[in-house]
């Protein structure tokens, strides 16, 4: 009876960081986009901010950063990835970040320029 009550629960939503760390990110067809290296979280509210995502380069060498907001990426287990829907070319004029999610310009200015980029919703004021 116990795992007949198993089978029926929902998939559990939560997942630790390390294990979306290298995760893949996907356009809607399959094709890989890039890697997810690093999530930035609001110290404050606790919510997944931005993922920096590295794109292009190999084996790390070369890659450029990305941030891309976190609402605008969702979860696809039949690609066991991160899905966006973004070209290599809007990619590619996307305003670029350090790997370590750092950038010289004012944080509220420049979390505002990559919301208006990727016409996501800011998470603070979710």
């Amino acid at each position: 009876m116990e795992a007949e009550v198993e089978s029926r629960r929902e998939p559990r939503s939560l997942i630790a960081s390390d294990r979306v760390i290298g995760t893949d990110v996907r356009r809607p067809d399959g094709a890989r986009v890039g890697v997810i290296e690093r999530l930035m979280l609001d110290k404050v509210s606790g919510r997944v901010a931005y993922a920096v995502m590295s794109f292009g380069g190999f084996l790390g060498l070369g890659s450029d950063f990305y941030t891309l907001p976190w609402s605008v990426l969702r979860f696809d287990p039949g690609h066991d990835a991160y899905v966006v829907d973004i070209t290599e070319d809007q990619l590619r004029a996307a305003p670029p970040r350090s790997p370590e999610g750092t950038d010289p310009t004012d944080e509220r200015a420049w979390e505002e320029q990559v919301h208006r980029y990727y016409n996501a919703a800011p998470y603070w004021g979710i």
